[in-house]
């Protein structure tokens, strides 16, 4: 099974993913906390991103969430859409704050605001 770079244009951060994995499945080996998921079958839009360069093959998505025209733009929904080659995508769902926010330096313990 090939495996694909997977770039977040946001952060800079990168990760393998497989061809055969979702790019949301991929990007939840980043190991961050508190990225939102939902129903990981393109029907709650938290995972939209927009692939800014690349091939993948899609599944359905909700319309509720993607328009067609946001489609053509490239947004899609990361649980729905799978690399045919290396990908830059752009976080622009609801996913963004946890997934753009920086990485704590180890040992350093995570305290939400309150």
């Amino acid at each position: 099974m090939p495996k694909f770079v997977v770039r977040i244009e946001d952060t800079g951060e990168q990760y393998a993913c497989a061809d055969g994995r979702s790019v949301l499945v991929g990007m939840e080996a980043l190991g961050k906390k508190g990225i939102p998921v939902g129903c990981r079958q393109g029907g709650c839009g938290v995972c939209k991103v927009q692939v800014l360069e690349g091939e993948f093959t899609r599944r359905v998505m909700s319309r509720a969430h993607v328009s067609a025209e946001e489609e053509r733009s490239g947004c899609v929904l990361s649980c729905r859409i799978y690399p045919s080659s290396d990908l830059r995508i752009r976080v622009v769902g609801a996913m963004k704050k946890n997934v753009c926010r920086p990485a704590l330096p180890t040992g350093t313990p995570s305290v939400e605001p309150a």
